[in-house]
């Protein structure tokens, strides 16, 4: 039977190396929606780094941002819901991280209202922080500001090091007060509420809508989408996915610069 929910992560799935969506992947995903199913994006970027998502697409899916913190409708240019990591959680955490990471900087994604809320600093980080991405857009506060807001999500960042390795010195010490996660290998980690990943913001899509995880496909490469692979009825790991991703994934398919989503959606949808 068709899945009725398609939900994909958008880095090194939907997007091939260019960050492009090929002709291809595009064509198929517009037959999904055209059909009546549901298609959802699952990543890890904050609302404002969706609109460019969106405009190659040619619609406005609804999004889980903030690997499962946020609810995006891009539609409408709306925050639906967001979990945070309170002040008193943030200030917990900056501690052990600084402690047991020497050198890591800090960062926090906070939301307002929309994707560009100016009434709310968005990605706001500790001074010197080493963007992990090409596109820095972070603002440089005190460490006592940084902390002084409920936040998403919080970042920590090492330049040079492994996330893998920071991943596993942190598990050692994080217990209660978040979820520990990455979605590059190159020195930072993600922490979000409790509880709180890709695979918990989708089924808050799909309840209302009557869909069970068993008419739900997922696609993901990385440790960060391991819950959705993990939760879907049919998770997708992408080939030139993480090990992690692959273990949790219930088949493997081509890399995403070989239209491996496509290559997946075509058997339902040609």
């Amino acid at each position: 039977m068709k899945p009725l929910l398609v939900a994909t992560d958008v880095d090194g799935t939907l997007l091939d190396d260019d960050e492009n969506v090929s002709p291809r992947t595009r064509s198929v995903v517009r037959a999904v929606v055209d059909a009546g199913a549901q298609f959802v994006l699952a990543t890890g970027r904050p609302p404002r780094w969706v609109p460019p998502i969106v405009d190659q697409l040619g619609f406005a899916p609804m999004a889980v941002c903030a690997n499962g913190a946020v609810i995006y409708d891009p539609s409408t240019d709306r925050i639906i819901s967001a979990r945070t990591l309170s002040a008193d959680a943030l200030g917990q955490l900056a501690e052990i991280a600084t402690r047991v990471v020497p050198g890591a900087g800090l960062a926090v994604e906070r939301v307002g209202s929309s994707a560009h809320d100016a009434a709310t600093p968005q990605f706001v980080s500790s001074p010197g922080y080493e963007h992990a991405w090409l596109n820095p857009d972070n603002t440089e506060v005190s460490m006592e500001d940084l902390l002084s807001a409920p936040a998403v999500k919080l970042l920590i960042r090492k330049a040079g090091a492994r996330s893998a390795d920071m991943a596993a010195v942190l598990a050692r010490h994080i217990g209660i007060e978040g979820d520990i996660t990455y979605s590059t290998n190159n020195g930072l980690i993600e922490i979000v509420p409790l509880g709180v990943s890709k695979a918990t913001g989708i089924e808050e899509l799909a309840r209302p809508l009557g869909i069970e995880p068993a008419d739900v496909v997922t696609f993901g490469d990385m440790p960060n989408d391991v819950p959705m692979l993990g939760w879907a009825g049919l998770g997708v790991a992408m080939g030139n996915a993480h090990p992690d991703a692959v273990a949790a994934a219930d088949e493997v398919t081509a890399t995403n610069a070989e239209d491996g989503v496509a290559r997946v959606l075509e058997r339902w949808w040609l």
